[in-house]
């Protein structure tokens, strides 16, 4: 488009420092004094705050009042997003769903919240980047607990750190949107169903383009309410809306008027370059001269696999959770989501078995759901492994299942079968911190010896 381009990064490891990115590159801190100093030297037309996650956003209020001009979505839009009471308002205003939620300085005041919107609940500071410090809470005594370790402070916090605390919606299905807009159209490019149960945080949950088991209706619903967050935003280039779908009912998790770090997934799996659009738009461009719609390719799934560096820290639990830890991604792709899942684990490291013994443990509430997927093992010639509760809900069910004892009931025990090569695979869900902990050295001996977990 004939515009110098100047990089500001403080990453060396991502392709963003490749000299031949922009004309001009500056290896600099992301602090709103480094950036004021180097706009000082390059006196820029315009600054685009909308390709370095959250970090940058968080520079955009504070460069437009030291008089910088910012393309592409409006800062003030930009905090109607991030603020929690003003999202509230625009929520309201559009007759959105959002989990019950509120703020608390004090353990006393979290107390109160949870009580009124009902446990389990998510609680996080809210200046974190990652998820760091979020937790999943399901009784008093565990928020206790997240205010003395998590927070390591039982006084009151800082004004302008609250702890927010949201209604935590169990077993819901999670969804990200990523879309482009000039402030008049909108392009949905990407409708991603999470794999992972809501909850996980989305830079660790595996995901599908297109949905797999949406309805059309709840799709139609998802892209109508991102149309119209767009158009009351007024967003210039990129967005990204976090949702969750329960009972046939969308709810709105997050929204951020930036790319996400899904867009480099759905450019590759749709043929659509949002970045390039995204800055074409922010110059002015507008979306039906870009026309992205004639650009898309499908008839194939694209499945999205978070790689963990659980294999690098031993003794570390790999339980997921709203807390980020993955460290990079890869990427399946095929007519069948089938095989462009499995094509996505084995780019991620993880040699599925297909044959041997499938160990189950399952909290009661999941039983219901593990009888097809324990059948489907079965009818494959696997010979299923359960613990005592689990094992007889099989067994009633139809299913054979071979009973294991757990690792506090003697020996041989779970533990004990697969330091032995006696199983293949595992499949172990919690709920709540006992739980956790009493399955935590299963996950520990998975990870020692490369038995894939779920």
């Amino acid at each position: 488009m004939g515009v110098d381009s100047i990089m500001v990064n403080s990453n060396p490891e991502t392709v963003s420092t490749d000299y031949d990115t922009s004309d001009r590159l500056y290896f600099e801190p992301l602090t709103l004094e480094d950036v004021l100093n180097i706009i000082d030297v390059e006196k820029p037309e315009g600054v685009i705050v909308q390709f370095g996650g959250q970090t940058p956003l968080n520079l955009a209020v504070p460069l437009v009042k030291a008089g910088v001009p910012i393309l592409g979505t409006s800062p003030d839009s930009i905090d109607r997003a991030e603020d929690r009471e003003r999202f509230q308002a625009l929520l309201q205003k559009l007759d959105l769903l959002q989990p019950d939620n509120g703020t608390a300085l004090s353990l006393g005041e979290a107390k109160e919240v949870a009580e009124r919107i009902g446990y389990p609940v998510v609680v996080r500071p809210s200046y974190v980047l990652g998820g760091r410090a979020m937790e999943i809470v399901f009784e008093p005594g565990e928020l206790e607990s997240y205010f003395r370790e998590a927070l390591r402070l039982l006084d009151d916090l800082p004004e302008e750190h609250p702890v927010l605390i949201d209604k935590y919606l169990e077993n819901a299905l999670e969804i990200d949107v990523d879309a482009l807009s000039d402030g008049e159209d909108t392009y949905v490019a990407g409708i991603m169903e999470h794999i992972e149960a809501a909850g996980i945080h989305s830079g660790d949950s595996a995901c599908v383009l297109p949905p797999h088991t949406l309805s059309s209706e709840i799709l139609a619903e998802i892209e109508r309410q991102t149309k119209a967050l767009a158009r009351e935003l007024q967003v210039i280039g990129l967005m990204n809306i976090q949702y969750a779908v329960k009972d046939n009912r969308v709810y709105i998790l997050e929204v951020n008027p930036r790319a996400s770090r899904t867009a480099p997934f759905v450019s590759k799996a749709t043929g659509v370059p949002l970045a390039k659009l995204a800055t074409r738009i922010m110059l002015g461009v507008k979306l039906k001269d870009l026309d992205p719609w004639s650009m898309r390719r499908g008839g194939y799934f694209s499945v999205k696999e978070s790689v963990l560096p659980f294999n690098r820290f031993p003794g570390v639990d790999v339980l997921l959770g709203p807390e980020m830890r993955s460290t990079g991604e890869v990427m399946g792709v095929d007519p069948s989501f089938g095989l462009a899942f499995m094509k996505s684990q084995l780019a991620a490291g993880q040699a599925l078995p297909d044959a041997g013994a499938v160990f189950i443990s399952v909290n009661d509430s999941d039983k219901p759901a593990i009888v097809g997927v324990a059948r489907i093992f079965h009818d494959l010639g696997f010979e299923v492994l359960a613990t005592g509760g689990t094992a007889a809900f099989l067994s009633e069910q139809g299913i054979p299942a071979r009973r294991l004892l757990k690792v506090y009931e003697g020996r041989p025990n779970v533990v004990d079968c697969i330091k032995n090569r006696e199983i293949s695979l595992v499949i172990n869900t919690v709920s709540g911190k006992k739980t956790v902990h009493d399955s935590a050295v299963i996950r520990q001996t998975t990870l020692l010896y490369g038995i894939p977990y779920s």
